[in-house]
């Protein structure tokens, strides 16, 4: 067993989740009763690989693994528990059923500057900041229901953020179309805000009107469901992406003509991790082919 795994399992004993470690293809899998009773499943994925080639021989033995695992499912990598453990544990309740509950309806959404939006997403988004735009701030204005699941956050309290790129335009038979990208999309972690995402993204549409907004779904942390249930349409799979990963368990991508550790401090300790690839969204709000 992993150390990655054992502290894995060493915390959810801590917050009251029995739990056990089975091997699904090779791969340690550890199986937890959620609050709701139903069984939820851990991947812990450890950086290991020396090279870009065994990356991409280890993605795709644990892509096999994925597809053998029943039930949700959710994917803790060592460079993520390491550097944003605090971000990954309240997920990983969160996937467990502990979380704090809010209603898009009792927060007001409104623009941010660059600074607050950067520093949230630095703390609650795997990827932080993107260039981009716009940038929404989901603040918390009253609490109504249950009032015991509110986490006692006051109102007021920025509780999610979303990000949008300016338009790109092209001619469609004779038709100037204006598409945009979702580029950026988290809540406090913990937090999981009924209607969060569909406010933000009507906010956004009733401001500027697009005719379509595209997205990615990161095959890392989901399968795009929630996508879907806005009314994006899938349109394809991007290809996994290799990343070097530092001693500070920082991610860097391997660039084409990249060899070794470039980009790196000589000397410096670095594997190589390939994430799962990302699915591609869109959103038509204007008929057009």
């Amino acid at each position: 067993m992993s150390r990655l795994c054992r502290d894995i399992s060493a915390f959810l004993e801590s917050e009251g989740f029995a739990n056990s470690v089975q091997d699904i293809g090779g791969s340690a899998v550890i199986s937890a009763k959620s609050a709701c009773g139903d069984i939820r499943n851990i991947l812990p994925i450890s950086i290991i690989s020396e090279s870009a080639q065994d990356a991409e021989a280890y993605s795709d033995s644990l892509a096999e693994c994925v597809k053998d695992i029943e039930g949700k499912l959710i994917i803790i990598t060592e460079d993520r528990w390491n550097r944003q453990q605090e971000m990954m544990k309240a997920r990983l309740l969160a996937h467990l059923e502990r979380f704090t509950s809010l209603y898009a309806r009792n927060c007001e959404i409104r623009r941010i500057d660059k600074p607050t939006a950067a520093a949230f997403l630095q703390a609650c988004h795997s990827y932080g900041d993107a260039s981009c735009r716009y940038r929404y701030g989901m603040f918390l204005k009253r609490h109504t229901g249950h009032l015991a699941r509110s986490g006692g956050l006051p109102p007021g309290t920025l509780v999610a953020v979303a990000e949008f790129s300016n338009a790109r335009r092209w001619i469609k038979n004779g038709q100037e179309i204006r598409s945009y990208e979702w580029t950026r999309y988290a809540s406090l972690p913990g937090v999981r805000i009924s209607g969060g995402m569909g406010r933000m993204l009507k906010h956004f549409i009733n401001e500027t009107a697009p005719d379509d907004i595209m997205s990615y779904a990161d095959l890392e942390w989901s399968e795009g469901n929630a996508y879907e249930q806005l009314g994006f349409v899938a349109e394809g799979i991007k290809e996994p992406v290799t990343f070097t990963v530092d001693a500070l368990w920082r991610r860097c991508p391997v660039r084409p003509g990249m060899t070794g550790g470039a980009g790196m401090a000589d000397g410096a300790e670095v594997r190589y991790f390939r994430n799962f690839g990302s699915r591609k969204y869109r959103l038509k709000l204007t008929d057009y082919k």
